[in-house]
């Protein structure tokens, strides 16, 4: 690398300067530039201050001409620079072609003083601002149309003056060299024309002066930039796009071969004998009837009931019949008849968007088999592309953080060392300034004044931050804030101070504090007065406190030192308002001083030091992404506006199509305020409903395009955003950065508190500890006196009571291990050692059973084994029943007398002792057999069948008798199973051993639910314990080693997050405290029975009015069921906003309501949207933020700990990563050898050939255009021709499988590609002739379409389609042994959540999101519903039906049919309880599944970017070798090297022009000019791991690895380099020139003198560039080198 260039000083712009540039210009094509290597300065660019160091500005340099410092510029680009008074740099092209005014004209150095001054660009602003503010309004005031023309002319000023200051076309900095400039002249000039043309037809030119709001980027230099960062990641997300088109290309197509038409099947009321007439039109189609007439409805449904013809779609009722009529769903727009709507659709399954509606209607229309299409679509195909696009912003935000983390460390040396070097050289400045003083009078503070400003100036700042205020200030302050009055004073305050700083105090506001946020939470309507009262004292109370706390601490701190803590401000804060709120509580209007209420709870933040941790993280995050913080606040401004000019006058023209009432719904966009609330509702991922408003009243195609731009334009920036903020938090450290003295008050205290139980506690144990033991030893005395007097001494009594201390003490340490290892899953090695015969069951991977075993073999071993084990029950220990009776001293004193009569009598001993290798030899034989992979297996099977047995216990389990008694006594057989398997364990691990293994509690839990369930059948009265049922799947996850994986990592990436979690459930608890302040009771409204919509507010005002209504009977005043009357309530509401199922609801209940008891109205209380926007943005998207970056950060420590493989996958399943490794890379698949005979030799070149591959892609693609081109009602000549064109597709995929089959012989089917080709081929032959067989009534119409259409996934096979398909199906393929993992426990949560609702949730009336699709009647049913809420769709509508459970909503004691319950009610409780469990559980699973996917991406991209080589590199080289040396000669010609070379994969990839490069390499060669392979490679490696210091290691590696493969090595001589080699080249090339020349000074002797002396001069200036040449190609090697 360079050094970078001496500062260069401020020198004045001259006509001298001018000319030197021209004669750059000139001398610019006859030489070759000497600074190649010079870049732009970072510290110098546009927009950027000058840095001190070049110098002083003095006013004479202020807004004039100046050279330009960056070498750069100043030698390449022709450029001067202009600073202003802040010392802004600006650049201007000093050339002056194409209308640009010479830098000296007087004209444009008015101009260019005027562009570069700072109220200019303030002005400009100020005119943008006022105009946005302008262009939100939809009436203007008298006096607007003379503030819009002022603005107009503003602008127009403003083009003027960069036209004549910076030229029109004359280099980089030219007008028309930015494209903002491009953008602020189209939009004045369609502004221009629009407003003074007479063409008044000319709305959408006027649409696009909303483009305007876009001028706040440039005017903003690091929005600037930060958009040139966008567009950088958008260039890398080109891929992701493009294979994101073709698969919903794909899938679209797919659509429309399966449900083209089928959305307009519905049921037709059957015609009577008196309706005939009205069946028919005048078309004579008796099908053509009004909708609303004919079909068959739901209940406040707005489209008709869709139907199917297969068994298992919906049926119609009793007089309807399912035909195909009418219009599609959603105004006609849901379908897919077409390629374009299909397309649509399949957009909105992967953006989630309301697909629970789409599923319903296919499912109805089609049947319920193809919610297989929904999995693959909605689930997997949208989690992987959502993968990429978060793994290639990832990726590029990374590396836009190592490159400002890289500037960053180049700008700080580079000031050291010139400020460095100036304080060296300062002694030498005079002569230079006299000499500049010469030069230019301009430039003489250059040196001097860079030095003093260096230093004088930081001083300077030093003493302004210091003195932030005025002397007098800091005179008051000592005289009047700081209090030394008295001797008495200053004891008080030393008494005060004990007082206040006493860790007691501390654990005292804690506790008034969370007391404090008790009593906020426990608000709730209706309260009672008592309740009411209570909470008022508690208010005066806690204010009390709070106010004795801040007047205490004045009194310790004083005024000036307790205002000096920001949380001593923050509590004074909260005492003025609390204070301030006792003073007006009588007036009216101030109730909003209750909602600073919630200000307290941040209280708790002092003494939390993870929330301080976090919040300091958060805000330091959001100062440094201000940028795209405004970015995206401009972006949606921008589209609210532009939305409301394009589509606004639509709404209110056309609203009667969309409302029947035509009234303006909630979301339209014909105001400002409702545009931007439609656009923040569309980047939540809400988007579908209001556009199809939005083509229902204006031009379809302007409506997608707008909302196709906010979606990709907004999601763009706010993942952006996201990954940003997930990467700051994935720093999160739990241990805090400072330790604060009030945080560990509390500690302190809660330790003292400890300490006191603790004596206590010992005091009153030794006590009964001292009693107990005197029982003991008496008793133990009193047995000895009786039976063994003679044999004993009192010493070994004494010996005796020390051992039952002992055996306390090592008891007591037991239990503590006990208690440690209960705290997890995962038990601990020392654990396993104690029970060295299980070693086969212990969780520890790293364990060798082998080992264990071989070392409890041995005699000494077992002694070892015998004195350290803390499991009784261990095999190894030969007395075992002796060490069993002596854990039970205690408890069982008779064991004592045992024990001792054992020891005095030889025959009891050697009784005891067969009775020990019989109970040794019972245990062997029981830990043999669980120990047997046969008997794993068998526990295996008959856990997986009990499991699957609860799926057939549906609703119709009473109407099939036989399999419920089959399932009744195969309940009575897994049980008995499980019960002899749990027996089995406990006779081999003993009891310890297996109640320590949380697996085995897990399996010790679930044979408990199995007898529990049994007894359950016994009587009536028990019948509720057999709903536990559904536990019994939970036993799945102790029998199979992945989902154990999955379970211990889940564990270890959340459990350290419950601190964060905490964070976020507070902020959550902050949010719905607000929202009952706000919204409790005032959700009710008066409803209509009739038609079940609320009475309008002019009909019924209040409570009292709607209960006065009566006709038959009182009308209903009722709540909504999702409300904000009680804290509870309100967390359940935020978690349907945050998971965006039934937000609409509540926000448009929130927005309609007035006060309590009185009746909602059309958004009265419109500005409560903005309670529900803060929530979005500070409760759901910056603590989501937190809590996934956490996560990231516990899943990268414990992938380093585990070396770096994936925590999700066994240790197995590494070599299955290894081996998809391989799979994925080219070359996989072994060549098949080319026939002999030269017709197959033929074909077989033909068809092995790079362009025959490219032909089948393109008929590929030309297939799916085929189907693309496709519709419902499309003519009959249209179905023969796509028939036709399909069978020539046949014809052609046909030849090419015979052409292969000819040339490939038997190898052909040795390639799975080659194998599912000839399947596609048969099932099309198939498909075209079936229907001459059975009908084309029974076959689908697109069937071989649809079948050839599978041939698409040969895009992404490897070296056949684009190379980065590849890439990025990489991590993917890579991530499929975790995924699968993860996916085996979701569907098993998924299995026991879908059992659990059979057993609750039945029966449940069908209204809202239950119904004949969704429902919990059956296992397929339940499954589907969970399969919606796996994906946050639809759970609100389920819930809301779970909900009913008064007599007004259900029926209790409904007669249901077939079975013996009764009554369709639900049970709200154990309904939250379900679905709430279940999101949070999944969501949980959901995310490590992204995490997996991403960092997998993110773990290849850095190894691509580390200077290392890895063994798929090396493969990849000996890949394309191969091609180059297909005789394996170890060979290549030198002429190949280059295409070799160029040929390769990065890193040793070189592109051409790459024969310098090659040069520099000086390979040695052999006879032939051939290089050997080896060589290359040893030659490539050097080159990309340039100095690392592994690199030796590597090439020695490399070389006995060749040798080891190649053990036949051609040894051979080098006789030369190809660096001598082109040497000799060069040289041979001089002499032939000078030969040459020679030849024709001698053929010519009759020419002229002067031709033969031109002739000389050729010879001269050919033989000059041959050197020129060979001297630069030595330069390049040795800079290569």
């Amino acid at each position: 690398m360079s050094t970078s260039p001496e500062p260069k000083g401020l020198v004045p712009f001259t006509r001298e300067s001018f000319e030197l540039i021209k004669q750059r210009i000139a001398k610019k094509h006859n030489e070759e530039p000497d600074e190649e290597d010079l870049k732009p300065n970072i510290d110098l660019e546009v927009g950027k201050e000058l840095p001190i160091i070049y110098g002083k500005l003095s006013r004479g340099m202020v807004s004039e001409p100046l050279e330009d410092v960056d070498p750069y510029y100043y030698k390449k680009k022709n450029t001067f620079m202009v600073l202003n008074n802040n010392r802004t740099i600006f650049r201007f092209n000093a050339t002056s072609i194409l209308c640009t005014l010479s830098p000296f004209s007087p004209i444009r150095g008015t101009t260019i003083k005027v562009l570069v001054h700072p109220y200019f660009r303030l002005l400009i602003l100020i005119s943008v601002l006022t105009d946005c503010m302008f262009m939100t309004m939809n009436n203007l005031p008298k006096w607007g149309p003379a503030v819009e023309n002022t603005l107009l002319g503003i602008y127009t000023f403003e083009i003027l003056v960069k036209l004549f200051a910076r030229g029109i076309w004359s280099g980089s900095f030219s007008f028309l060299a930015d494209p903002w400039n491009w953008l602020d002249f189209s939009v004045t000039f369609f502004e221009l024309i629009t407003r003074y043309s007479p063409l008044n037809y000319m709305l959408r030119l006027q649409t696009a002066r909303t483009l305007r709001i876009l001028k706040i980027i440039p005017l903003n230099q690091g929005l600037k930039s930060l958009v040139g960062v966008l567009i950088h990641c958008l260039k890398k997300l080109t891929g992701v796009i493009i294979l994101t088109l073709v698969f919903l290309s794909v899938f679209s197509a797919t659509g429309m071969g399966l449900f083209m038409g089928n959305l307009k099947h519905k049921c037709l009321r059957w015609p009577q004998e008196n309706e005939n007439e009205t069946l028919h039109n005048r078309t004579g189609n008796p099908y053509y009837i009004r909708e609303t007439e004919s079909f068959y409805y739901l209940e406040r449904e707005r489209d008709a009931l869709l139907c199917g013809n297969r068994t298992d779609a919906s049926q119609c009722p009793e007089g309807y019949v399912c035909v195909k009529a009418g219009r599609n769903p959603n105004y006609g727009f849901t379908n897919f008849d077409n390629f374009g709507w299909a397309l649509l659709a399949l957009f909105r399954l992967m953006t989630q968007d309301y697909p629970e509606a789409l599923y319903h209607q296919i499912l109805y229309a089609s049947g319920k088999v193809y919610m297989i299409f929904f999995v693959v679509v909605s689930f997997w195909f949208a989690f992987y592309m959502a993968s990429l696009f978060l793994s290639i912003l990832a990726m590029a935000y990374e590396e836009e953080k190592e490159t400002a983390a890289e500037k960053a460390k180049k700008i700080e040396p580079n000031f050291k060392q010139t400020i460095k070097e100036l304080q060296n050289e300062a002694t030498e400045t005079k002569t230079t300034q006299i000499e500049m003083k010469n030069r230019s009078p301009a430039a003489m503070n250059t040196s001097l004044d860079i030095l003093e400003d260096a230093t004088l100036r930081h001083k300077e700042e030093l003493k302004e931050c210091r003195k932030k205020c005025p002397l007098c200030w800091y005179k008051f302050a000592k005289t009047f804030l700081i209090w030394n009055c008295s001797p008495c004073w200053l004891k008080l305050k030393e008494f005060v101070h004990r007082v206040v700083m006493d860790p007691f105090t501390d654990l005292f506001l804690i506790i008034c504090i969370i007391l404090n946020i008790h009593f906020l939470a426990i608000e709730h309507y209706p309260m009672s007065e008592e309740t009411n009262n209570l909470l008022s004292i508690g208010n005066l109370v806690f204010i009390g406190i709070f106010t004795a706390e801040m007047i205490l601490k004045i009194i310790v701190m004083h005024p000036y030192g307790y205002f000096q803590v920001g949380w001593n401000i923050f509590d004074s804060i909260i005492v003025f308002l609390g204070l301030a709120e006792l003073c007006l509580v009588h007036i009216e209007g101030v109730a909003a001083f209750r909602l600073f209420r919630m200000l307290r709870i941040f209280k708790l933040g002092k003494y939390w030091p993870t929330f301080q941790i976090l919040m300091l993280t958060l805000s330091n995050s959001l100062v440094a992404l201000k940028d795209l913080v405004l970015l995206l606040f401009t972006f949606i401004f921008f589209s609210a506006v532009f939305g409301m000019k394009l589509f606004g006058l639509n709404y209110k023209k056309h609203v009667c199509r969309i409302d029947k009432d035509c009234q303006l719904p909630h979301w339209h966009m014909h105001d400002f305020f409702h545009s931007y609330l439609t656009v923040f509702r569309i980047l939540c991922g809400e988007w579908i409903e209001t556009l199809w408003d939005c083509m229902e009243v204006a031009n379809k195609s302007w409506c997608i395009s707008f909302y196709m731009m906010v979606i990709l334009i907004g999601n763009l920036l706010i993942l952006y955003l996201f990954l940003a903020l997930v990467s700051s938090f994935s720093s999160y450290k739990a241990a805090p950065a400072e330790e604060n003295s009030e945080a560990e008050n509390p500690q302190l205290a809660m330790a003292k508190i400890k300490k006191g139980i603790n004596y206590v506690l010992r005091k009153i144990l030794s006590v009964k500890k001292q009693s107990i033991s005197k029982e003991t030893m008496d008793h133990v005395n009193n047995m000895y006196v009786k039976e063994n007097v003679s044999d004993h001494t009192l010493s070994e009594l004494s010996n005796t009571q020390d051992f039952l201390k002992d055996k306390e003490k090592s008891s007591g340490t037991e239990k503590n291990t006990t208690e440690n290892e209960n705290q997890s899953l995962i038990p601990s090695p020392s654990v396993s050692e104690t029970v060295p015969i299980a070693s086969g069951e212990s969780d520890i991977e790293n364990l060798d059973n082998k080992e264990i075993q071989s070392k409890s073999g041995d005699g000494s071993s077992k002694e070892k084994i015998k004195q350290s084990s803390s499991s009784e029950c261990s095999t190894v220990d030969i007395a075992i029943s002796d060490e069993e009776e002596m854990v039970y001293e205690h408890e069982k004193p008779r064991h004592l007398k045992n024990s001792y009569g054992r020891r005095s009598s030889p025959g009891q001993i050697s009784r005891d002792s067969k009775r020990g290798k019989i109970w040794q030899n019972i245990r062997k034989t029981c830990c043999k057999i669980v120990e047997n992979s046969w008997f794993k297996c068998f526990i295996g099977l008959v856990t997986l069948l009990s499991t699957g047995a609860l799926a057939f216990e549906d609703i119709y389990i009473d109407q099939k008798k036989t399999i419920k008694i089959l399932l009744e006594y195969a309940d009575m057989i897994f049980t008995y199973i499980f019960i002899l398997e749990m027996l089995l364990k406990w006779m081999a691990y003993g009891f310890k051993a297996y109640f320590t293994n949380g697996w085995y509690k897990l399996d010790f839990m679930v044979v408990t639910v199995f007898c529990l369930s049994l007894i359950g059948k016994t009587r009536e009265e028990l019948k509720p314990l057999t709903s536990i049922k559904f536990l019994r799947a939970l036993r799945v996850l102790s029998q199979f080693e992945r989902m154990k994986v999955v379970v211990r990592a889940l564990i270890k990436t959340t459990l350290p997050t419950l601190n964060v979690f905490l964070v976020c459930l507070l902020i959550w608890l902050i949010f719905s405290i607000l929202g009952v302040h706000l919204f409790a009771g005032t959700f009710y409204e008066c409803i209509d029975p009739t038609s079940g919509e609320r009475f309008p507010i002019y009909e019924v005002m209040n409570k009292s009015q709607c209960e006065s209504l009566v006709f038959n009977e009182s009308m209903p005043w009722e709540n909504a069921k999702l409300n904000f009357d009680n804290v509870g309530n309100g967390f359940l509401a935020l978690l349907q906003v945050a998971t965006f199922n039934g937000w609409i609801t509540i926000m448009n209940s929130a927005v309609d309501s007035i006060n309590v008891n009185v009746q909602p109205n059309f958004e009265d209380n419109i500005y409560m949207y903005c309670y529900f926007i803060n929530f979005i943005i500070f409760g759901l998207f910056l603590p989501l933020s937190m809590l996934i970056g956490v996560i990231i950060a516990n899943f990268n420590k414990h992938k380093i700990k585990q070396g770096g493989s994936n925590i999700f996958i066994t240790v197995k399943q590494k070599k299955q990563y290894r081996w998809l490794k391989k799979l994925m890379c080219e070359g996989s698949e072994r060549p098949i050898p080319r026939p002999g005979n030269k017709f197959q030799g033929f074909i077989f070149g033909l068809v092995t050939n790079q362009v025959f591959n490219l032909v089948i892609v393109v008929l590929i693609c030309f297939q799916v255009i085929t189907i693309m081109i496709q519709s419902d009602e499309q003519s009959p000549q249209m179905e023969t021709a796509l028939y036709w064109v399909n069978s020539i597709f046949v014809i052609l995929y046909t030849t090419e499988c015979v052409m292969k089959l000819v040339s490939f012989r038997c190898y052909y089917f040795t390639v799975g590609w080659n194998i599912f080709d000839f399947m596609v081929v048969i099932f099309s032959i198939t498909g075209l002739l079936l229907p001459m067989t059975i009908g084309y009534y029974l076959v689908p119409p697109l069937l071989v379409q649809l079948i050839l259409l599978t041939r698409i996934i040969h895009i992404l096979r490897l070296g056949k389609g684009p190379k980065v398909f590849h890439n990025l199906m990489l991590p993917l393929m890579l991530s499929l042994p975790a995924l699968l993992n993860i996916s085996l426990l979701i569907f098993l949560v998924m299995f026991i959540y879908a059992i659990f609702g059979m057993y609750n949730f039945a029966y449940v009336k069908k209204e809202a999101g239950i119904n004949d699709v969704s429902n919990f009647e059956t296992f397929g049913s339940s499954m589907i519903c969970l399969f919606q809420v796996t994906t946050f769709a639809g759970w609100d509508g389920m819930l809301n039906a779970i909900f009913n459970s008064k007599w007004s909503d259900c029926d209790p004691d409904k007669i249901n049919p077939g079975t013996q319950v009764r009554g369709d009610c639900g049970n709200p409780s154990v309904g939250i309880f379900y679905f709430v469990s279940y999101i949070l559980i999944s969501w949980l699973i959901i995310v490590n599944m992204y995490i997996v996917v991403v960092m997998e991406f993110l773990n290849i991209s850095s190894k691509k970017k580390a200077k290392t080589l890895s063994e798929d590199d090396f493969r990849k080289f000996f890949q394309v070798w191969t091609t180059f040396d297909p005789d394996r000669t170890q060979y290549i010609d030198s002429s190949k090297l280059s295409d070799f070379a160029a040929a390769l994969d990065p890193p040793l990839f070189m592109a051409k022009p790459n024969k310098g490069q090659l040069l520099a390499l000086d390979l040695p060669m052999a006879v032939g000019d051939r290089i050997h392979c080896l060589d290359i490679l040893l030659a490539f490696t050097k080159r990309v791991m340039g100095k690392d210091v592994r690199m030796e290691k590597v090439l020695s590696e490399i070389e006995s690895g060749f040798t080891l493969a190649n053990p036949f090595k051609i040894t051979y001589e080098p006789i030369t380099t190809t660096l001598k080699r082109k040497q000799e080249a060069v040289s041979a090339t001089i002499i032939q020139r000078a030969y040459k020349s020679y030849r024709l000074r001698q053929n010519d002797k009759n020419t002229s003198d002067i031709n033969m002396i031109g002739g000389e001069r050729d010879v001269q200036t050919t033989k000059e560039h041959v050197y020129f040449d060979k001297a630069k190609e030595m330069s390049t090697m040795q800079g290569q080198i």
